[in-house]
């Protein structure tokens, strides 16, 4: 793969490298809103398909990026902690149950488990970070033997989101599953990024916001849930998630029964006919890109100066972090300061997450850029 930039409409005086912060948007994106901005100002063009057959093309696709058995076990989402309180919510936890979660996890992978398990008594145990200079592989290792009989969900993300440390989910469900408890991902910093396939690690649900690494607008996501969850309740009763709300003549005749699968977990208004189109054409662009291709591209621009960079700074080791998602810690942290003024006047975009600088490029990047970071870096450590 190649530089992917002109497909972008990137600023060209700014260095993004803050992919896990937001995404910019494809040009082929900002088109597909623009369409859908229009055909609602005419709405005697919006036909009943309209209403069913976008989101229908969408799970498809997503179902498609993540190796899913069907798309009827997607569910399109506005958020991770939509996702997540379906899933909690027929989770079935029990008094002196516990609810695994790992240190300073996302806060929408914390509130609704921890609200869940405060209801009935449960209890939401956290394995936090080992405090070494490399500390993924112990932390693995903690997690897996944090899980016990009294494990009811171990709830992860693929990818840290403050750091990039890589998560051995197949490993971690594996056990979850040994000991009778379901095993949750949040993939929204490695889903469209990393290659990541279902028939290898066989979840019980997993959730990915759209905006980052699926390039697509902000309040769009997915939900993938098997079998399991697929007779639960939803936390929300949208008419177009009922069984036959494709004939909007009987619409008027209430029906208790769902839609097959993971659709009775839809958002009300699931068919936004402006975002929908914006995801659609964002996923068919991963899908053409690969994430196979587009992680070798961004390895390839970067490995070497990380390797400059271990010289002054603590980066984890490569098995054990995400090549697009990666934290710098600094061996003297009184340099920070220095360190932002100098990234701020060069206008290179990064994130600074707990002590971390993350980085996270992405295929509109080129490795010039990559090591106009690394010289800033190394000048002011």
């Amino acid at each position: 793969m190649e530089c992917q930039r002109e497909l972008f409409d990137l600023d060209s005086e700014i260095i993004y490298l803050n992919g896990a912060y937001m995404s910019p948007n494809l040009k082929s994106v900002i088109a597909a809103g623009i369409d859908g901005i229009y055909k609602k100002t005419n709405p005697s063009s919006l036909l009943i398909n309209d209403f069913f057959e976008p989101p229908k093309r969408i799970k498809k696709l997503f179902a498609q990026l993540i190796d899913a058995p069907d798309y009827s076990s997607i569910s399109l989402i506005p958020s991770v902690s939509y996702g997540m309180a379906n899933i909690a919510k027929n989770a079935e936890l029990h008094a002196g149950d516990e609810v695994l979660i790992v240190g300073e996890q996302f806060p929408s992978n914390y509130y609704c488990w921890k609200h869940h398990a405060d209801q009935v008594n449960a209890a939401v145990k956290v394995v936090s970070c080992p405090m070494t200079e490399y500390r993924a592989a112990a932390w693995n290792e903690a997690i897996l033997s944090a899980i016990t009989d009294r494990t009811k969900v171990v709830t992860i993300p693929i990818v840290h989101w403050a750091d990039g440390t890589l998560f051995d989910v197949q490993r971690i469900c594996a056990k979850a599953h040994a000991h009778d408890a379901i095993c949750v991902v949040d993939g929204t910093q490695s889903i469209g990024a990393l290659p990541f396939s279902l028939t290898d690690v066989p979840l019980d649900a997993l959730v990915c916001a759209a905006y980052k690494w699926l390039l697509s607008p902000y309040a769009t996501g997915f939900c993938y849930m098997s079998e399991r969850f697929h007779q639960g309740e939803p936390i929300e009763h949208s008419w177009i998630n009922r069984k036959g709300s494709e004939d909007f003549t009987a619409l008027v005749n209430y029906q208790e029964e769902y839609k097959a699968g993971a659709h009775r977990y839809d958002v009300g208004q699931s068919p936004n006919f402006v975002l929908l189109p914006m995801v659609e054409a964002a996923l068919q662009q991963i899908l053409a890109w690969t994430p196979e291709a587009s992680t070798s591209y961004i390895a390839a621009i970067s490995d070497q100066g990380i390797e400059y960079l271990r010289e002054k700074f603590i980066i984890e080791e490569d098995a054990y972090r995400a090549k697009h998602l990666f934290g710098i810690r600094l061996q003297d942290v009184s340099r920070m300061a220095a360190i932002k003024e100098a990234l701020e006047q060069a206008q290179i975009s990064v994130s600074y997450r707990g002590d971390c600088i993350r980085v996270s490029p992405n295929v509109y990047n080129t490795k010039s850029e990559f090591y106009r970071l690394v010289t800033i870096l190394m000048d002011n450590a």
